[in-house]
């Protein structure tokens, strides 16, 4: 089953999987997709208020970050990673129970990146927005690097996340029950 949902006025055709007997989401996925990628960039810089630097998670986010720092003419962006690196010194660490996986990760920020947040306006950026424990990690990582948010942004927002005041998103993304019907 598939649903097309349009993205600040650009169609993209989406497939359901299932996380459960009877709730399907729709896989919103920006690899390999330029044209979606380009697109959401520039619709969410034109609602992002002013900032120094983009905060994301590992990593379906990733070319959207990338995207919105070159299109605003800025020279870096940090990547929260689910996996410590030997490159990273001493990281900062929290956990995150995603809505697409099925145990419990970390998201780690080396010593590096967060010297690279400290003191800055740091800008939160995610694919979609669900439960938002993703999004909660990244507000706990910027905050313990002594980043400043002003803002936090998704192209799309799943289920009751849309209602959220404080997130800025270019469309929602229902959920649907077993046979593919929109229940939220």
């Amino acid at each position: 089953m598939n649903y097309e949902i349009d993205i600040a006025g650009k169609k993209k055709t989406l497939k359901l999987f299932s996380v459960s007997g009877d709730t399907q989401i729709a896989a919103f996925i920006l690899y390999g997709d330029v044209g979606i990628t380009e697109h959401a960039a520039k619709e969410l810089l034109a609602r992002a208020p002013e900032f120094d630097i983009i905060l994301t998670a590992a990593s379906k986010s990733i070319p959207l970050a990338f995207e919105m720092t070159r299109q605003a003419g800025k020279d870096d962006y940090v990547v929260a990673l689910k996996a410590q690196k030997v490159y990273m010194g001493e990281p900062i660490s929290v956990p995150v129970n995603s809505i697409t996986t099925f145990e419990r990760q970390m998201l780690y920020i080396g010593e590096d990146d967060a010297a690279k947040l400290k003191g800055r306006r740091v800008l939160i950026v995610d694919d979609v927005i669900s439960t938002g424990e993703s999004l909660k990690a990244l507000v706990a990582l910027a905050e313990e690097a002594e980043g400043q948010i002003v803002g936090k942004m998704a192209v799309l927002a799943e289920g009751d996340a849309y209602d959220r005041t404080d997130i800025t998103v270019l469309g929602k993304l229902p959920l649907f029950d077993a046979d593919g019907n929109i229940k939220l």
